[in-house]
């Protein structure tokens, strides 16, 4: 830890090294000198010893205290006040969120969708100073959310997210292709990516997952992917009902983890997969480094000179000494 305090002249400091030796010489001097009879009063010369003996015999380090301070503050001490401050360079960054009616499999619990919701909402959590916006799809795009650095209104838009909004099918070239064409449009930062969560079951859109991510590439965005399910036999709605609910039955159900790794792998990102509690766990830890700004640290530190109060207190030490000597500490010589 810094010391908070430092001297601006600490040369002048040497000077202590100096007042020992001189006190010393001084006290021999005072020794030598020849008096005949001191006394205060009356009480001292029955063999009182009152304060006034004790004290004169320490008055003068009072001034070797001030002669001291003098030299401290001619050495300038200064007051360090350490203030760390941070600089985050922001993003533009994109949630694009599959609500697809195949997302309420429930492989994952509660189901696919949720998780996928937590998953975006501790990354943006995780992302203070960056503008995120959010893209959903299902057989069709838009976006929920702009870009935006009110993160509290962009997690109510992530929360609100729900199946059932967008035509029937998976077009994930579409969604990946919107928040494109917004970053490419209205953003200007430095840094620039895409997080992608869907269970990977493409079958409609007019542009592919793999041209989408040329585009990607062309741009010089990357593009996250985070798979979520497993294979398999999995309970997973089947028809929409009247009501807006849905009937679910299990049926085989395939992740298809090759096309999000090549999406990932063509735009420089990552592909992540998430299939159970294990591996969910897993993803949280590594999407928490995933375009995660370096911060850069600078210490400021201010200074406060203390010197004005170290010539305060010296010079009300020297002040206090000389209404002692000149008053009841005062020495007659006879």
């Amino acid at each position: 830890m810094a010391v908070p305090v430092s001297f601006a002249e600490p040369l002048w400091l040497l000077l202590l090294l100096a007042l020992p030796p001189l006190a010393y010489a001084y006290v021999r001097l005072e020794r030598g000198r020849h008096v005949a009879l001191q006394m205060s009063r009356q009480e001292a010369m029955k063999g009182v010893k009152t304060w006034v003996v004790y004290a004169r015999g320490s008055i003068q380090y009072v001034r070797w205290a001030v002669l001291a301070l003098l030299v401290l503050a001619m050495a300038r001490p200064q007051w360090l006040d350490y203030q760390e401050q941070e600089t985050v360079q922001a993003r533009d960054l994109f949630v694009v969120l599959d609500v697809s009616h195949s997302m309420l499999s429930k492989d994952l619990a509660p189901d696919r969708l949720e998780v996928a919701k937590a998953l975006a909402t501790k990354w943006i959590n995780d992302r203070p100073g960056d503008r995120i916006g959010l893209v959903l799809f299902a057989g069709g795009a838009f976006t929920h959310c702009p870009l935006t650095l009110d993160h509290r209104l962009l997690r109510a838009f992530l929360a609100n997210a729900q199946v059932g909004r967008l035509p029937e099918g998976t077009a994930i070239g579409m969604g990946l292709a919107t928040a494109l064409h917004h970053l490419a449009r209205s953003s200007s930062a430095a840094g620039k990516a895409v997080l992608l969560l869907t269970d990977a079951e493409n079958n409609s859109g007019t542009i592919g997952p793999l041209q989408a991510a040329e585009m990607a590439r062309a741009l010089g965005i990357r593009v996250y992917t985070i798979g979520l399910g497993r294979d398999g036999v999995v309970e997973s709605p089947t028809r929409k009902r009247f009501d807006g609910g849905y009937d679910f039955a299990r049926r085989p159900m395939t992740l298809d983890t090759a096309l999000l790794q090549r999406m990932a792998t063509a735009t420089g990102g990552r592909f992540l997969r998430a299939d159970d509690a294990a591996t969910l766990s897993a993803v949280q830890r590594e999407l928490n480094a995933l375009e995660k700004a370096a911060v850069q640290r600078t210490v400021v530190v201010r200074r406060t000179e203390l010197f004005f109060g170290v010539l305060a207190v010296a010079f009300c030490l020297l002040v206090f000494e000389l209404l002692l000597r000149w008053g009841p500490l005062r020495v007659i010589t006879v």
